[in-house]
């Protein structure tokens, strides 16, 4: 359990004001000192993450943030570095202190309907709190849980609470299983380049391998030198996965009547809006000298002479659309909060972020009326190769 990437685990962000006893509630439902806990204000600067097991749930990921009602120009910051949390939110908590004003929760609630996050409101500190003020608040907040974080009253009521929240919530993570039966031949296409971390697999790589083991498929893995002879081996797969940076080798190698797509195309999919960004990529029909390109990376990596979403994507797109386009770009989980200048998002597959934080990227690019795409749809656009390999997904019913 201790293995699961944190992009595959719920994310469960505990919010409130300062001394409201966020991370003593953190500590008593991981049952560990994850948070430093103090009288003095402004203890939790930045979120603090916790990988875990919520029993009976599975893996999950606890964070810890700071105080809403910091103040001053670094509290102010790191308040709103606390939202931000809310983009990779999963579940939230929003902690109330009965013995303090709280003037912070509408604005939160409002922000959890955006983002389409479930939430639970807990009312701490029950041992030290007047019995008239817990009851005002649980009529304003009839489904808001009583607990006491330092006598642990109330805790396992709601662990209880977040697994059933999450159970309700759950889909089946799969990449390859929805789209073929078991029993079903695959060929899996791993490039070996400058870029490959030595030693190992990529994160995408291995789910892939994964979920084809879990449904039944039987998998293949080549490098790009050796897909030629793999065909011979497996005449009759059934479906070819490769790097979106060998589209154009490999669509020249694979027969026309075997179905060819992407790792990114895949992650994509089941992380993704699939519709928005095929939607998305038109937009690349649509630019003009001067327009603006905010490449979105997950992850943060060195980067080379090799690099794709630095240099390969920016070339290959100036090279289709005729024009000297300008890029920004982000890397991890820092994403612009105003979009409104950009003419396009180009975003990586997510194999680093859950699929929470994808989808509130989507959601504040249609709210600022600005497309959004992937790395793998777009590379297969760029090769025109597009209709072939968004097919596995038409024949599946996906799209």
């Amino acid at each position: 359990m201790n293995e699961t990437p944190l992009a595959n685990r719920k994310h469960i962000a505990v919010y409130g004001n300062m001394n409201s006893g966020k991370s003593s509630l953190v500590n008593a439902l991981t049952g560990q000192e994850i948070s430093i806990v103090s009288p003095v204000k402004g203890t939790t600067t930045d979120p603090v993450k916790k990988a875990m097991e919520l029993i009976p749930y599975g893996p999950v990921v606890f964070i810890d943030t700071a105080g809403l009602d910091d103040s001053g120009d670094l509290g102010t910051m790191r308040a709103e570095r606390s939202k931000a949390v809310l983009r990779e939110t999963d579940l939230a908590l929003y902690v109330i202190d009965p013995t303090n004003e709280d003037g912070n929760i509408d604005e939160m609630t409002k922000l959890f309907s955006r983002y389409k996050t479930p939430y639970v409101i807990v009312i701490n500190k029950t041992d030290i709190a007047s019995k008239d003020i817990v009851q005002k608040i649980k009529e304003r907040y009839p489904n808001a849980i009583e607990v006491s974080a330092s006598t642990g009253e109330g805790i396992d009521v709601l662990r209880e609470k977040l697994a059933n929240i999450l159970k309700e919530g759950d889909e089946e993570e799969t990449y390859v299983g929805h789209l073929l039966p078991s029993g079903s031949k695959v060929i899996l296409v791993v490039p070996v380049d400058s870029e490959a971390p030595k030693g190992r697999l990529i994160l995408p790589q291995v789910q892939v391998i994964r979920d084809c083991l879990d449904h039944g498929i039987k998998s293949y893995v080549v490098r790009d030198v050796e897909l030629k002879s793999a065909l011979e081996d497996m005449p009759n797969v059934d479906l070819v996965i490769t790097d979106s940076q060998a589209f154009a080798r490999v669509n020249e190698i694979v027969p026309e009547n075997i179905m060819l797509t992407s790792f990114s195309m895949l992650f994509a999919y089941q992380k993704g809006n699939f519709d928005v960004f095929l939607k998305g990529v038109e937009e690349l029909d649509n630019l003009k000298e001067g327009s603006r390109i905010l490449i979105a990376e997950s992850c943060t990596h060195n980067h080379t002479h090799e690099d794709i979403g630095r240099v390969k994507i920016p070339r290959l797109v100036n090279k289709y659309t005729g024009y000297n386009l300008n890029y920004d770009f982000c890397a991890g989980r820092d994403f612009p909060k105003d979009l409104k200048d950009y003419d396009l998002v180009i975003h990586c597959g997510s194999c680093m972020i859950n699929k929470k934080a994808l989808s509130s990227r989507i959601i504040e690019c249609l709210e600022s009326g600005v497309p959004i795409t992937n790395y793998g749809i777009v590379l297969s656009k760029v090769n025109g190769i597009l209709e072939r390999t968004v097919q596995i997904f038409k024949r599946a019913g996906k799209i």
